[in-house]
């Protein structure tokens, strides 16, 4: 296959490296907290999704179920959520304790400020921008697998 025409950086592995150091830089910054950036974003989604399936917990933070459960089950733990079954007996909901609350309002200062200087030393409108763009790219990525998982099952 001739990969001379393939635009480079790949768009994975730029993606990817660049989630990589923003997410040290935040795990530093919520050093203090006891808390880790994966930990605040999944408990930040249940608190969006708060008794609601857990698949849409995954949804929302496009995460693979079996990935999820690992870092439900940490929070379980440290009793920062609760797990309980759902409206049915097939699915299971989340919400957040009293401790994991506790935990979240420890963390936002230092999330917030460390957010707001990233957004700041990138540039407000350029931020924006690119929030759009990779909405833009999640979704060209979501069509795409989409596209795969069709032609799999064919």
């Amino acid at each position: 296959m001739m990969t001379e025409n393939i635009p480079k950086p790949c768009a994975c592995a730029i993606v990817r490296r660049t989630a990589r150091l923003l997410a040290r830089t935040y795990d530093s910054a919520l050093a203090g907290s006891g808390i880790n950036v994966t930990q605040f974003a999944v408990m930040r989604a249940v608190e969006r999704h708060e008794n609601e399936p857990l698949s849409r917990v995954a949804e929302d933070l496009a995460m693979e179920r079996t990935s999820l459960y690992r870092a439900l089950a940490l929070l379980e733990r440290n009793n920062w959520i609760k797990l309980k079954s759902g409206r049915d007996n097939r699915s299971r909901c989340a919400s957040i304790s009293s401790l994991g609350r506790r935990a979240l309002d420890r963390a936002q200062p230092d999330w917030a400020h460390t957010q707001s200087a990233i957004v700041e030393k990138f540039g407000r409108d350029r931020w924006a921008h690119f929030v759009t763009e990779m909405h833009q790219l999640s979704q060209c990525a979501a069509n795409l697998e989409r596209g795969t998982a069709k032609r799999e099952a064919k």
